[in-house]
C-alpha cells in the first residue's frame, strides 16, 4: 500500500480545484484500490480520502464522479467502512438531498450506497435519523418509490432494499404498519413486479420484517389489507385445482390460467413462505390460512419447488397448516417461552437440517456438471459428424479406393 507520503500526495489531488486530469488519474486509482478487500482496509484508515470521494461526487467532470461514486460503492459493501462513512464524512447530509433531484443522474447509485449502509442495525439507525434530519423521512421516501416516473434518468429499484433494511428497526415498522397512512397497501403490488427482482425482493423483504409484529397480524388479514393473495400469487402456478379447491381460495388466485409463472427468484420465494410462516403465529392467522385453502397452493409449490432451502421453508408452512392446534396458552408462537434444552435441541436440528441441504446442493450442483460435460461431449461429437458428412475424406490421386 502507499507510504503516508504517498498518500498525502495522491489527497492533495482528490479536491475540486486540482487540473482535471490529475484530479481523474488520481480518483481513478482510488477506485483501483477498492476493487479488493486490502485496499478498502486500507482506505479505512484514511478517513480524509473517504471525505474527499464524497466532495468530489459534485465534481463538474462526469466521468470523475462516476469513478466515485463506484468507489464508494465499492467501500460501502465491505461492512467494517460502514463507521467511517457515516461518521467520519459528509456522506448521508450530501447524498440524501440529492435522492430526491428528479434530474440526478447517479440517484440509482445513492440507492445502492444507502442500501449498503442499512443493512446492519448500528449504522441503519444512523441512516434512519439522517433521513428524519433531512426533512425525508419514511413518507417522502415510500412516495418517491411508488412513483416510478419519478426519475427519468434512474429506476431507484434499490430504494426497495433500502426500504426492507429499515423496516428492521421497530420506528420504522410503526410507520409502515401505520393503519392511517395506507403505506403498506401501497406497497403490496409490488410484490408481482416483473421489471425488477431487486424492487421485487426489496417489497417482500419489507412484509416480512413488519410481519414479525403479531400484535398487526389481524389488521394486516383483515380485508383492510388483505395480504395473503399478495404473497400467495407470486407462489402460485398453473395445476388445476378441484372445483372445491378453488372455491375456498381468495377470489385472485382462483382458476389460474395456464401459463401462470411462479416467482423466478428462489431467495423471494423463501421470503414469502417466511412471511406466511410469520402470519401463522396466532390461532386466528391459522385460522383464516386455512379457511383461504392456502395448503392447496402450498401443496402444488411442494411438488415444483426443487431449491432445498426454499423447499424447507414450504415444508415447514404445511407442517403449521395440517397440523393440531397447540394446546391452551400456547396460541401464539411467538409468545411461547421455549425451555433452554428444547432451544438447544431445536438449534442442533436447524444445523443438521443446514448440513444436509448443502451437502444436497452440492451434489446437485456436481450432478449437474456431470450431465452439462456429458451434453457438451455428445453436441461436439454430433458436430464432428457433420463436418466429416459435409467434408468427405478423398482418396489420394491415382489410387483406387
Amino acid at each position: 500500500m502507499l507510504s503516508d507520503g504517498e498518500a498525502a500526495e495522491l489527497l492533495s489531488f482528490l479536491n475540486l480545484e486540482t487540473r482535471a486530469d490529475l484530479k481523474g488519474q488520481a480518483s481513478e486509482y482510488v477506485l483501483g484500490l477498492t476493487g479488493n478487500r486490502d485496499g478498502c482496509r486500507y482506505l479505512q484508515s484514511k478517513p480524509d480520502c473517504l471525505q474527499a470521494l464524497v466532495t468530489l461526487t459534485s465534481d463538474p467532470s462526469i466521468a470523475i464522479v462516476k469513478d466515485c461514486f463506484h468507489a464508494l460503492i465499492n467501500l460501502s459493501a465491505d461492512e467494517t467502512l460502514h463507521q467511517p462513512l457515516v461518521t467520519e464524512t459528509v456522506l448521508l447530509a450530501k447524498l440524501l438531498p440529492k435522492l430526491l433531484d428528479p434530474e440526478y443522474v447517479f440517484a440509482d447509485r445513492i440507492c445502492t450506497i444507502l442500501s449498503n449502509l442499512s443493512r446492519h442495525e448500528r449504522t441503519c439507525r444512523d441512516v434512519f435519523r439522517a433521513l428524519q434530519e433531512q426533512d425525508i423521512g419514511l413518507d417522502r421516501l415510500v412516495e418517491v418509490f411508488c412513483n416510478q416516473g419519478f426519475n427519468k434518468k434512474a429506476s431507484l429499484h434499490y430504494l426497495g432494499p433500502l426500504l426492507s433494511n429499515l423496516t428492521q428497526l421497530p420506528e420504522a415498522r410503526l410507520f409502515i404498519l401505520d393503519k392511517d397512512r395506507c403505506v403498506i397497501q401501497r406497497l403490496l403490488p409490488y410484490t408481482q413486479y416483473e421489471e425488477s427482482s431487486t424492487r421485487r425482493g426489496g417489497v417482500v423483504g419489507t412484509l416480512r420484517n413488519c410481519c414479525f409484529d403479531h400484535a398487526h397480524h389481524e389488521w394486516l388479514l383483515s380485508d383492510a389489507v388483505d395480504i395473503i393473495p399478495y404473497l400467495l400469487l407470486p407462489l402460485a402456478g398453473p395445476e388445476e385445482l378441484s372445483e372445491e379447491e378453488n372455491e375456498g381460495l381468495p377470489v385472485d388466485l382462483q382458476y389460474l390460467p395456464e401459463d401462470k409463472k411462479r416467482e423466478e427468484d428462489p431467495d423471494i420465494r423463501k421470503m414469502l413462505l417466511e412471511t406466511l410462516i410469520l402470519l401463522t403465529a396466532t390461532r386466528l392467522g391459522r385460522q383464516i390460512m386455512k379457511d383461504k385453502n392456502v395448503y392447496y397452493i402450498m401443496r402444488e409449490f411442494d411438488r415444483w419447488e426443487k431449491d432445498p432451502y426454499v423447499t424447507s421453508a414450504c415444508e415447514k408452512l404445511v407442517q403449521v397448516l395440517i397440523g393440531d392446534e397447540p394446546e391452551e396458552g400456547m396460541e401464539n408462537l411467538m409468545e411461547v417461552d421455549i425451555p433452554k434444552d428444547v432451544q438447544e435441541k431445536l438449534i442442533e436440528l436447524d444445523a443438521k437440517e443446514q448440513e444436509q441441504m448443502e451437502k444436497d446442493e452440492q451434489e446437485q450442483m456436481e450432478k449437474d456438471e456431470q450431465e452439462q460435460m456429458e451434453k457438451d461431449k455428445q453436441e461436439q461429437l454430433e458436430k464432428d459428424k457433420q463436418e466429416s458428412e459435409k467434408n468427405p475424406k478423398q482418396s489420394p490421386e491415382g489410387l483406387e479406393r
